[in-house]
């Protein structure tokens, strides 16, 4: 099975980007079709309108890199806060992940930020247990 796909994978790649053109773009013109005459007062598109608005908005908007390899955001961005991080001492790229981590509140499973502390950090200690320490 291996050799089969390796030696024709140059023909499966452009069908099956093909056949996501085609999904995507007849997702797009029923949803413009059942949406938008209605809300906007617009006219329905055919098919082929719908695979040129597709197609301009991914011109438009961009292609993206998805997933959290390609990171999110512009890539202007991304080039520039790589820059900011690279000038900054590792005193201060560790002050700035504890603020964004703070910021929001240990998001992403990190398990510490504003709204998820240990209930030990809310513990009051008496003035002997100060003196012992």
């Amino acid at each position: 099975m291996k050799p089969f796909f390796y030696k024709r994978r140059f023909f499966f790649i452009p069908l099956g980007v093909i056949a996501c053109l085609a999904v995507i773009s007849f997702v797009v013109m029923q949803l413009w079709n059942n949406l938008l005459p209605d809300i906007l007062h617009v006219t329905t598109i055919t098919y082929w309108q719908a695979v040129g608005i597709f197609i301009l908005c991914k011109i438009l908007f961009g292609f993206g890199k998805g997933g959290p390899k390609g990171g999110g955001g512009a890539p202007w961005m991304r080039g520039r806060m790589a820059e900011r991080f690279k000038n900054m001492s590792p005193e201060d790229r560790d002050k700035f992940r504890a603020q964004w981590e703070d910021r929001m509140c240990g998001w992403k499973g990190h398990g510490h930020g504003r709204f998820s502390r240990d209930w030990d950090d809310f513990k009051t200690t008496t003035n002997e247990e100060k003196k012992a320490e």
